[in-house]
């Protein structure tokens, strides 16, 4: 009876990679508390890794992909893409679209960071290590957004949905360590002390009208994308509005964060040591390393050629809040101007591009699926 004990223990059927995978998820945690690293996203997924690590005892059904089992039915929802869009419906409601609003042109700065995505799915065929499908799910990482990358991995390559999972949210923790040095390397301290001029004030019918106009154009552009589109605007039609307050409040608040403890632990959870700990799970981190630190590049650079051509300068800094990581890549580019001038306040004006790219890397997600998922 104790022999037979002893092998319905984990402890039984541990092994190196299950430790291995412990040490990434006490890491998360670590980093989640002691960082404060994106600390509503790390967390649930670091101690989801421990859970996803736990090994399987034969006879029971314990993990994701287990049929039958308790995770199984929780992790349904990042399987078939129906978390996403829910977390959208949230984003839609907590943003203010009037810094983009004041200024349309900021809208080519969120469109221009997400050049990274499509230089990466290049580099990603050109590896020759992964499909079309699987190369297209990598390539979004560079977006920065994780419900997105969920959604077209969980549509293009389910097989690799655990590390692309990790990697866009690893790389969102990691804005405030990976943008500045490139912000730095791209501009000079003269337009890094660029000021703008404050933003014009948005009235109420347009801000209305934009979420309704706003969702038409982007989703006959890239029909695609209209499960997270749609539900981002929506959820800004009911900010807006003002008449569906509660909605809004329920959206932006409980809906969003049960929603993410979900999609966060569920991720963890299915990254087991035999499907994480591959090569193509490293090819992941490095290509999704690469596509963030391309679509920051892109966004910096883009707006120092606006400034060739424009009359009002543009401060080449809140290029890099191009990408969709909301909003701390606009509260970092905002860090960085105070840096070299206490006085710049940019936080305004980086979250006109900041959630332009919220917009832009759901629309190349759109684009690729319809392209390549069939």
């Amino acid at each position: 009876m104790f022999e037979k004990f002893i092998t319905s223990t984990g402890f039984a059927h541990l092994q190196f990679g299950n430790l291995l995978m412990f040490a990434v998820g006490l890491f998360f945690i670590w980093a989640a508390i002691h960082k404060k690293w994106e600390p509503l996203l790390l967390l649930p997924i670091g101690f989801g890794i421990l859970a996803g690590n736990i090994p399987s005892i034969p006879g029971f059904l314990l993990g994701v992909n287990d049929e039958g089992s308790v995770f199984y039915y929780l992790y349904f929802g990042v399987r078939t893409g129906i978390y996403p869009p829910l977390i959208f419906l949230g984003i839609g409601a907590m943003t203010d679209f009037a810094s983009l609003l004041s200024n349309p042109k900021l809208l080519l700065l969120g469109a221009a960071a997400q050049i990274g995505i499509f230089i990466t799915f290049a580099g990603a065929m050109a590896v020759g290590i992964f499909t079309v499908k699987e190369a297209g799910a990598i390539a979004i990482i560079g977006g920065a957004d994780g419900p997105t990358a969920i959604f077209l991995s969980s549509m293009l390559a389910p097989n690799l949905l655990g590390p692309i999972a990790i990697a866009a949210y690893s790389y969102m923790a990691l804005v405030p360590l990976i943008q500045p040095p490139i912000i730095r390397l791209l501009t000079t301290q003269e337009e890094r002390r660029i000021r703008m001029k404050e933003p014009r004030a948005v009235g109420k019918v347009e801000r209305i009208m934009f979420p309704i106009f706003g969702f038409l154009l982007c989703c006959l552009i890239a029909p695609g994308a209209i499960s997270l589109l749609g539900m981002l605007f929506f959820g800004n039609l009911l900010r807006e509005a003002v008449v569906t307050e509660r909605l809004a409040e329920t959206a932006r608040t409980s809906l969003v964060d049960i929603v993410t403890i979900l999609i966060g632990f569920c991720v963890g959870a299915s990254a087991s040591a035999d499907v994480f700990l591959q090569v193509k799970s490293l090819g992941i981190f490095v290509m999704g390393a690469l596509a963030f630190s391309l679509a920051t590049a892109g966004g910096v650079i883009f707006a120092k050629i606006m400034n060739l051509i424009a009359r009002e300068k543009v401060n080449p800094i809140i290029g890099a809040a191009g990408v969709s990581a909301v909003p701390d890549s606009a509260r970092v580019a905002h860090h960085v101007g105070l840096h070299e001038d206490p006085a710049n306040f940019l936080l305004m004006h980086a979250m006109g591009p900041n959630v332009a790219g919220v917009l832009g890397s759901a629309i190349a997600a759109g684009i690729l699926w319809s392209l390549i998922g069939t």
